[in-house]
This record gives C-alpha cells, structure tokens and sequence, in this order.
C-alpha cells in the first residue's frame, strides 16, 4: 500500500530487563503481563500497533536465561524461531550493565546469524549516571552495526516514542494484517491465563512462582437477571507440589482470595463487563518436563 507501512518486529533480551514494559508502553495497552520476578514472559505475546500511516507487529518473547526444563527450552527455541520471520529486531538490555556478559553475548551471536535490521534499546536510563550509559554504548558499538541505539526508560515512558519512529524507518510499505480494532492476537482465555499467572507471581514467595502455570477450564457470557452481561470463568492454577498448593491458597484460602479479585478487577477492564471470576489450585507434579503442557508454549 503506497504511502502505508507495515511489519513485523521481534523484541529480545535477558529476562528482567524490561521487555514486557517497553511492548505495553509501545501498545499503549497492557498486552503484556509485568513483575519483577524473572521469566515472567513464558511464549511469544504479540501487540499490534495500527496508526492511519502503519502497522507494527511486535513480539515480546521470552527472556533469554539457561534452561533447566524442557519448558525452559522451548522458552528460549521461541524467542529465537522469531528471527527469521521478522523485518527487525530490538535488542533490550539493561543500562546498569558494565559489560557485554554471556547473556547479551549469545544473544548477539543470534542476531549477527539473522543478518536483519537490529535497533539497541538500552533501558533503565534512570538508574545510571551519563558516564556509565555513555560507556555501555560505546562498548556495543564496537561490537556491531545496530541501526540505532536508543537510550529509555520504559517504565517512565521516556524514549517510548523514538523507538517508535525507529522502527517505522526500517519497515517496509506494506499491507494492514489486522482490523484496526485488534490491539493483540490473544484469545480471551490466554489473556485470563497470564492474567491470573501474573497476580500469582506479584503475590507469592519466591519458590513458588515458576513452578505455575494457569488453565482457563470455562469461559462463557451469559445475561443476569437484570439483563446485564456477565462472564463466567473458571480457571486451574497448577503447582509442582503440594506444600505449593497451601501456600498459594494461604491461610483461610485469603491469598487465593487476592489472587482472584486482582484479576477480576484486571479482567473486567478489558472486557468492559462483570466478570464472575472462580480459580482453583491443582498439584501437577513435573509438568514442566511433560510434553503435552510444554506444546502450549511453542511458538503458533
């Protein structure tokens, strides 16, 4: 289309360094879920940013890390399969970094093996001094050509828009893929899932978190008695132990309480409806390993 650019964008770094942050700051919507506990982002989570002059196509994938599991594998397959599908890549690391250390050294080596367009996003400016950020650039520049190295701090909002317009200078003119109304490929029940997941993690202890994942079993509207819409959803979250499963539900079944009205209250925001929200806890031990449950996060 003359005049109308469009593409595919693929963001990729460590785990933690803002990568979530950045996509929902770019989709001015929350596409993807945040904490600050590591491999949080699990699958490749895609916002779509249409504007009159474009459309982005951007993936937010795992963050790199060594795996442990076969959930862990398929994690870091994903964030790579990526590469060959997209017009660009942006590399986020983090401005308190001193040095190129193993993670964003391996990462690199993928990104020169892609042979595309690349833009450095240094994020967390807020946390440095100049001097510190001005050395980090330096020591990237000097290991490879990125079209452009942009310096944010995603969770402020700074710099959200000069990524923006970097990008839109690398795609080519193109189609528009998705209904202008379409801020996100995810079904409804993949957004309860991470939804839910994300409260989890915010509000467990720190041995508990990575050893979940979420099931939306039910996911249905209906009209009340007073004909309002109402959604009914029930969802599983699985635990690897059964000491998990007590914790998770907490004393008097109060933190599974918390886990579910925070969700809710999301839920209901996105759907602009009342939500009537039930969530259970299951023991699944080694789901992690089990290829069946793995397959849910492969790339689609």
């Amino acid at each position: 289309m003359e005049n109308f650019k469009s593409g595919f964008v693929s963001l990729v770094g460590r785990t933690n360094v803002g990568k979530s942050t950045l996509l929902n700051a770019l989709a001015k919507e929350k596409v993807a879920i945040i904490t600050n506990k590591t491999q949080t982002t699990r699958t490749a989570i895609r916002a779509i940013l249409t504007d009159k002059n474009y459309q982005i196509i951007i993936t937010d994938t795992p963050g790199i890390h060594k795996p442990k599991t076969k959930l862990g594998q398929t994690m870091i397959c994903t964030a790579f399969m990526m590469f060959s599908e997209v017009d660009a890549i942006v590399f986020v690391i983090e401005a308190t970094s001193t040095n190129i250390g193993k993670g964003d050294r391996f990462i690199l080596e993928k990104i020169k093996e892609a042979k595309k367009p690349c833009i450095l996003v240094i994020n967390k400016i807020d946390l440095v001094p100049k001097e510190t950020l001005l050395h980090l650039i330096d020591i990237f520049c000097k290991e490879y050509e990125f079209e452009s190295i942009i310096p944010i701090a995603a969770s402020k909002n700074d710099g959200i828009t000069q990524v923006l317009e970097e990008i839109l200078k690398i795609l080519p003119y193109g189609p528009k893929y998705y209904p202008e109304d379409i801020y996100t490929d995810q079904t409804l029940r993949q957004m309860v899932e991470e939804i839910i997941r994300e409260k989890a993690l915010k509000l467990l202890q720190d041995e508990v978190p990575h050893g979940i994942y979420v099931e939306t079993e039910k996911c249905s509207m209906r009209k009340t008695t007073k004909g309002q819409d109402i959604y009914d959803i029930e969802a599983v979250i699985y635990c690897l132990k059964e000491s998990h499963k007590g914790i998770i539900i907490g004393k008097a079944g109060n933190l599974l309480k918390k886990i579910a009205t925070y969700a809710r209250k999301d839920i209901e925001e996105i759907l602009q409806t009342k939500v009537n929200l039930k969530v259970w806890v299951k023991v699944k031990e080694d789901w992690q390993e089990k290829e069946a449950i793995v397959k849910k996060f492969q790339l689609k």
